[in-house]
């Protein structure tokens, strides 16, 4: 179920609008800050499910990701050194970006990491509220990478979405990974689950029922055989941190 690489389309465009999701991005850094503040010394050491990465050095890729989306010249001055790495050492550009993130904020305290994500995630809220409609129409000038293939995005797709599920995502990896809870409100993460729901029925346009347990679940249907489990291991199964058959074998962004 991978899509072609190279293959024309249209742009991947956001569902949410954009009024509710600045309220799920804001509120997002807010729910990260708040998590990695009850970290104990030892969970900021903790393996996560991203390979390369423990708890500390995913929180300085959540910063950098805040940090970049706050400010257009440190966007151009992250995606500049982004590309001469590519360019040295081969591989991804988002690779290139995430480590690159990581070695920035790596001599802070934690202490100093939290507070500073706590301030650096307003304002790249505050920011990214500001990108006007004609801007968020636009597409990116690369494709990026998805299941398996590439597809183009529009800017609004990167900003009002994958900047919020991205910090989203790894706050899953950091509680699965500390063994803290994660919180789960409709009114929040079941907003931003929905939204997954809803892109990776477009994604795959097939027949599907789908009941998502948990207060961030819920149930969609359009016809097809039904599927139950929870809303957090969903997400993680369309972010490939877990197997997935049949249609939950279907990529989605985060």
């Amino acid at each position: 179920m991978s899509s072609m690489l190279g293959t024309k389309q249209a742009p991947r465009a956001q569902l949410l609008d954009h009024d509710v999701a600045m309220r799920l991005a804001a509120t997002e850094y807010d729910k990260v800050a708040d998590l990695l503040a009850q970290l104990t010394p030892e969970q900021w050491t903790a393996q996560t499910d991203c390979t390369d990465w423990d708890v500390r050095a995913m929180a300085g890729h959540i910063l950098g990701m805040a940090q970049m989306a706050a400010s257009l010249p440190e966007m151009a001055r992250q995606q500049m050194a982004a590309g001469k790495r590519v360019k040295r050492t081969g591989g991804l550009s988002i690779d290139a970006l995430s480590a690159l993130q990581v070695e920035k904020n790596a001599g802070l305290s934690t202490a100093e990491l939290v507070e500073r994500l706590r301030s650096t995630g307003r304002k790249a809220a505050k920011a990214r509220a500001r990108i006007p409609w004609i801007v968020r129409a636009r597409t990116l000038p690369d494709e990026q990478v998805a299941d398996g293939g590439s597809e183009w995005w529009t800017i609004g797709y990167l900003t009002d979405v994958i900047l919020t599920r991205d910090p989203f995502m790894h706050r899953i990896d950091i509680t699965r990974a500390t063994g803290l809870s994660m919180d789960s409100a409709a009114d929040h993460e079941g907003v931003i689950v929905d939204d997954v729901v809803r892109d990776w029925a477009e994604r795959h346009a097939q027949p599907y029922t789908l009941e998502l347990t948990g207060p961030a679940g819920g149930s969609w249907a359009r016809g097809g055989e039904g599927q139950t489990l929870d809303a957090f291991d969903f997400c993680r199964i369309l972010a490939r941190r877990a197997p997935g058959t049949g249609l939950l074998d279907v990529e989605v962004p985060f």
